[in-house]
């Protein structure tokens, strides 16, 4: 790996988006494992790992360090992305692996750090006596004040674009590629597929409100449909009814009692109700059934 690099001026610097990438892939690579290795005690008693766990936090990473940093020089997340460490306090401008040194604190700061924190937090957290909260006390401190030696560093990391975390500026460590970077050939012809079909999609929700897809339909219906339940002398005589035979309007939810006059449904239902022998006003048809139409008359349709 170390060969395949050659001068470091003849590599492409990492972007500040990879470097931060490699950070969060390798932050999900050790919360999948600590949540594949705690499904592993399901069927034990609840709380078998609670007073062990930073221990087994730090065992796990120091198996994730192992056969990463010590072997790659590069962590999971760096080598998906192909990205590597070189040891930046070198001379030299070619290539340098991380010395043992290196490898060695970098252990001690990640793991040894993190695994301290949350192990002197468990046992100063419920001891009341002096000595403890001071200790305690000091140890917030510590804590805040590398918080914000950290902040400082990712200010000037986003600023210069080297050394992500404070680890890495310590140590002397930085991030290159492992080959060199080949010019990305980005095709357009998708995207611009997508923008048309957006453009065109956006261009139909803003015209739909404006067309009367009902009437539509009832106009192409109308046309292809005769009028249900009346025979064909019927149809013609019912084409020229463009008012009901009741209230003199236009019909609303048209209905036919047999006859062939037409009538708002509430018209007809309503006189129906109020009276069971009613008639058609117009011939005196009795009322056998009410039937809907099974179109609507349309003013623009009928012709006189």
């Amino acid at each position: 790996m170390a060969s395949s690099i050659g001068n470091e001026k003849s590599v492409n610097p990492v972007l500040r988006i990879s470097q931060l990438d490699a950070l969060e892939l390798n932050k999900a690579l050790e919360q999948l494992v600590w949540s594949q290795f705690t499904s592993c005690f399901h069927g034990f008693k609840p709380g078998v790992l609670a007073h062990f766990e930073p221990e087994v936090k730090a065992f796990l990473c120091l198996i994730l360090w192992k056969f990463t940093i010590y072997s790659k020089n590069a962590t999971v997340g760096q080598a998906i992305l192909n990205i590597q460490y070189k040891n930046n306090l070198s001379q030299t401008d070619k290539y340098q692996p991380l010395s043992k040194h290196q490898k060695l604190w970098y252990l001690i700061f990640t793991v040894g750090g993190r695994w301290l924190e949350e192990r002197c937090y468990d046992l100063f957290s419920n001891r009341q006596q002096q000595s403890f909260c001071r200790i305690k006390s000091f140890i917030s401190f510590g804590s805040g004040l590398l918080k914000l030696c950290g902040l400082l560093n990712f200010l000037i990391f986003l600023r210069k674009g080297a050394f992500a975390t404070l680890t890495e500026r310590i140590l002397g460590i930085r991030s290159v590629f492992c080959k060199p970077q080949s010019v990305r050939q980005i095709g357009f012809e998708y995207m611009n597929r997508e923008l048309l079909w957006h453009g065109f999609a956006e261009f139909l929700i803003y015209l739909l409100p404006f067309i009367n897809v009902q009437k539509l339909k009832l106009k192409i219906s109308s046309w292809c449909l005769p009028v249900v339940g009346l025979s064909n002398s019927d149809n013609t005589l019912a084409a020229h009814c463009r008012e009901c035979s009741l209230c003199g309007e236009w019909p609303t939810m048209p209905h036919t009692i047999g006859c062939p006059h037409v009538f708002c449904y509430y018209c007809i239902k309503s006189n129906f109700l109020f009276d069971m022998y009613f008639t058609c006003p117009k011939c005196g048809s009795e009322v056998h059934s009410l039937q809907p139409l099974k179109y609507k008359i349309e003013m623009t349709e009928l012709h006189v």
